[in-house]
């Protein structure tokens, strides 16, 4: 690895990386909201399951704030044993028709946005990226047992003309990425992000369904051979472990209903309203119904069944 100049070493660049062909650049980063982590699942997925190699990794220790986000440390009986450090790191990746494309994973930095996204563009204008693609999960004021839908947003309408837009205006926290793909519109580049609407009382654990949303909106857009049927399989028994849950209980069944009914509603009427979840208080049933499905996971988790729901 060298250092590439003119980025004051922020991050370091694989002298052996190949020559590519406009490749697309994929980026997830974690600590902002990714409602039901279909981010982190798509990202691990992918590198789970595709040839890859790093071949940019950025200077943790300028741009995270350990206090914050502490690492892992693992402790055998009488000594330190081992250290998990934080990677911010640019990934090459190979689909399955062995298209090479890129990969940005990692901690959202804490300090430097600016100094981390001129880097981000170097890296960009650089390799020569022809489009880049975030995803992430927001909560929605929606059931399960509905489609799941997404807000797309890019750098030029024609880049998500077919897509219903949700929101008119509206302000929110900044984050990295948000501010990434407004950086790279204002430089001239293609950039596209993808917000999964999530179940808000499936929020907080990992919901496979939104990633495979997330992963054939990527597909759709970037025309990249990934692999789904395994997220597939995996929402496939979440969902009928949610469904199963649901049908044991009147009252979360009656819960679901009165989402149902209100989706319903809310997508025939003729000027939509926003179905991000809030605490307006005009959903008082389903911090009741995020509490019973909370416990759910939770006995989950600690029973062992199933890990991954």
């Amino acid at each position: 690895m060298v250092a590439l100049p003119g980025h004051e070493d922020l991050y370091t660049l694989d002298a052996d990386l190949p020559e590519l062909a406009n490749p697309v650049m994929l980026y997830s980063l974690e600590g902002f909201i990714d409602a039901g982590a279909p981010g982190a699942l798509v990202t691990e997925h992918l590198l789970s399951a595709l040839e890859h190699r790093t071949v940019a990794t950025f200077d943790v220790d300028r741009l995270i704030d350990y206090r914050s986000r502490r690492p892992v440390m693992t402790f055998v009986k009488d000594h330190w044993e081992g250290y998990d450090p934080p990677e911010l790191a640019l990934h090459l990746v190979h689909d399955q028709n062995r298209t090479p494309f890129l990969l940005l994973t990692g901690p959202e930095p804490d300090h430097e946005w600016e100094r981390f996204l001129a880097a981000v563009l170097g890296l960009v204008e650089r390799l020569d990226v022809r489009i880049s693609v975030g995803f992430h999960g927001i909560p929605m004021a929606v059931p399960h047992t509905r489609p799941l839908g997404l807000t797309a947003h890019a750098t030029r309408p024609e880049l998500v003309s077919g897509y219903k837009p949700f929101l008119n205006r509206v302000q929110v926290p900044g984050s990295a990425a948000a501010l990434l793909e407004l950086r790279l519109g204002e430089s001239g580049h293609d950039a596209i992000g993808f917000a999964v609407h999530v179940p808000h009382y499936l929020a907080q654990a990992p919901y496979p369904a939104a990633a495979v949303t997330a992963l054939e909106a990527v597909i759709a857009t970037t025309g990249l051979a990934l692999p789904v049927a395994p997220l597939h399989e995996r929402a496939e028994r979440a969902d009928a472990e949610i469904t199963r849950q649901v049908e044991g209980s009147d009252e979360i069944k009656s819960l679901v209903h009165a989402l149902e009914e209100q989706y319903e509603a809310f997508v025939g009427a003729s000027e939509r309203d926003s179905l991000l979840a809030d605490d307006s208080g005009k959903l008082p049933t389903a911090e009741e119904l995020a509490a019973q499905f909370e416990r759910f996971l939770a006995q989950q988790d600690r029973r062992g069944e199933d890990p991954e729901v």
